[in-house]
């Protein structure tokens, strides 16, 4: 084999860049599709720090990593593969995307899903991150039950901390509006928490006060604002490292007037604007939770598949007779 062989580019029918549930679920609808699938993995997925995956019907309070696991086994199982790395590189060519990973390895993919998730960038105090996932936490849907009854103070770092409060508060009576930037609530505000029993503390937030590798506060200049628990707003942004190989710009997503996020546009079966490149899970839909990314993925494998499916038709019907 001459030395240009041996470093050509491995082919497969889809490359799917993320093995979260958004990926797996792809790669296995392909897999099953009797494709030639591949997910390269770099073993980071978002909710990692959490306990358990919630409002995913029939697998509630199931680890992450125990949940990536059993799908990992299931693709496997239908001859799909999993390989640990993380894409450092893609460029274009006429009929294929070719990715490089961090060992140099490059596959040829007839289709790339990006499905490699999102970060949470959080608040700047020190100490959030320790308890990110447990006790800091940021979607009432995800952590509710797990904090209901407890004291919760919401560090309000945006005008979105209203929102949260109003969902926080119906999970708990014990509720504290820590304003991070005093005046980001407004007379009208204070006002309307003063009303619902919801008591407001001027920060900022100086740190997170702990007991034994507990979180049991966040300090401020007038003293320890005491919690069981800290809602944030975090700032959700796609983790890829392709996105300006391929020509994919992110866009803002707003809530509430503010910015909170940012993901590629796509259609509603992930289609991106760049032929043969489709996009899965949080990297398209920021805000969107682990049974939703696994449905989206699911979508996508189809849609890449019937994708497939006509460009070999076509292929067949151009043979000579």
């Amino acid at each position: 084999m001459s030395p240009d062989t041996a470093h050509s580019p491995t082919s497969v029918d889809v490359l799917v860049v993320g093995g979260g549930a958004a990926g797996l679920s792809a790669a296995t609808l392909l897999a099953r599709s009797c494709r030639d699938v591949v997910v390269l993995d770099s073993g980071s997925p978002r909710n990692a720090p959490a306990d358990g995956v919630h409002a995913f019907l029939g697998h509630d309070g199931v680890p992450p990593t125990e949940l990536l696991a059993r799908g990992r086994a299931e693709l496997e199982s239908y001859g799909g593969r999993v390989v640990p790395g993380a894409a450092r590189g893609a460029r274009r060519t006429e009929d294929r995307v070719v990715v490089r990973d961090g060992t140099g390895t490059e596959w040829a993919a007839r289709h790339v899903v990006l499905a490699s998730g999102a970060v949470d960038r959080l608040p700047d105090v020190p100490g959030l991150h320790r308890h990110w996932g447990r006790t800091v936490v940021h979607c009432p849907y995800c952590h509710g039950w797990e904090v209901r009854d407890s004291r919760v103070v919401v560090l309000a770092t945006t005008p979105m901390a209203l929102h949260q409060t109003s969902l926080f508060g119906n999970l708990t009576d014990r509720l504290t509006v820590l304003a991070h930037d005093p005046a980001l609530l407004d007379g009208a505000a204070r006002d309307r928490l003063e009303r619902l029993g919801v008591e407001v503390v001027d920060g900022p937030a100086t740190g997170v006060v702990e007991c034994d590798g507990v979180l049991s506060g966040i300090e401020t200049a007038r003293g320890v604002v005491q919690a069981d628990a800290v809602a944030v707003q975090s700032f959700v942004e796609p983790q890829s490292a392709l996105l300006e190989d391929l020509g994919l710009e992110p866009v803002d997503v707003e809530a509430g007037g503010t910015v909170v996020a940012r993901q590629v546009p796509a259609d509603p079966t992930g289609r991106t604007d760049v032929p043969r490149v489709w996009v899965a899970g949080n990297v398209a839909q920021a805000m969107t939770q682990v049974v939703a990314a696994a449905a989206a993925g699911t979508m996508t494998g189809a849609v890449v598949n019937a994708d497939l499916v006509a460009e070999d038709e076509e292929a067949r019907l151009a043979r000579p007779a």
